[in-house]
């Protein structure tokens, strides 16, 4: 039983760094594909977007169905809410870092 469970983990841990090499090309496009909305952003608008946080009740789902995940117990309607958080997770993470990059570059030349 446990050589199966060690098989199991050691199975997660290859998905997981192909995940990791998809969500760094995945990155990568979504940088340039959202380059011109940051270079639209004013300083205000990339403060905003600097500090945007998930409410408390998205954040309860998303830490819900991170760890039914993890456990591997998702249903396929589970599995493609998360995938979609992920995904929405990316496209956001990638404007926070513009916007950041934006408010450094603003804050340096002051």
């Amino acid at each position: 039983m446990s050589g199966a469970t060690v098989g199991s983990r050691k199975k997660e841990r290859g998905v997981v760094v192909m995940e990791v090499d998809a969500t760094t090309h995945e990155t990568n496009f979504l940088t340039r594909l959202l380059a011109p909305v940051s270079e639209c952003m004013s300083r205000e608008v990339a403060k905003k977007v600097a500090a945007l946080r998930a409410d408390l009740d998205v954040q309860a789902r998303v830490d819900e169905l991170a760890d039914k995940c993890t456990e591997g117990t998702l249903t396929a309607e589970e599995r493609a809410a998360y995938e979609t958080y992920l995904h929405a997770v990316r496209v956001i993470g990638v404007l926070q870092a513009q916007a950041r990059d934006i408010l450094s570059h603003d804050d340096a030349a002051a």
